[in-house]
């Protein structure tokens, strides 16, 4: 079985951000050279995810109201972990959206269903966030 890790540095310009990676884990697997077996897609912070769903605007609209309304950002002072810092209301969206994906490879391409993309989620953006990608399986 081989291997393959891939790191990738996600900077998002606002608190909040939707970006697909989909194009980015598949181009991790074409260099793995693996063409049977699985990637996992994982955020290596607490305050960001990585989930499927579909690549629409609206729904992406539909996420952040969904969210803010489970665990609106302000008040600040309605939640105990803010002392310190002000994102509280990241972590239980973080918990919300999940950590990772898990997806199989079939002859070396991302094995989605339909209209299933990779997303990153920053819900405490605004500085330097990494994600993973770990490639198991076997080559040609």
């Amino acid at each position: 079985m081989k291997h393959y890790k891939e790191e990738l540095w996600m900077h998002t310009p606002t608190r909040r951000a939707y970006q697909n990676i989909t194009g980015k884990v598949q181009a991790a697997i074409d260099q793995s050279g693996i063409v049977e077996g699985m990637v996992l897609v994982n955020a290596m912070h607490i305050t960001a995810s990585v989930f499927i769903n579909d690549d629409e605007q609206g729904l992406h609209r539909d996420f952040e109201t969904f969210l803010e309304r489970l665990a609106p950002e302000k008040p600040h002072s309605q939640y105990a972990h803010n002392g310190y810092e002000d994102n509280a209301d990241a972590h239980l969206k973080r918990q919300i959206m999940g950590r990772e994906v898990v997806v199989a490879i079939t002859e070396g391409k991302l094995d989605l269903g339909p209209w299933e993309q990779i997303f990153y989620g920053e819900f405490d953006g605004m500085r330097r966030k990494r994600v993973l990608i770990k490639v198991l399986g076997i080559g040609a």
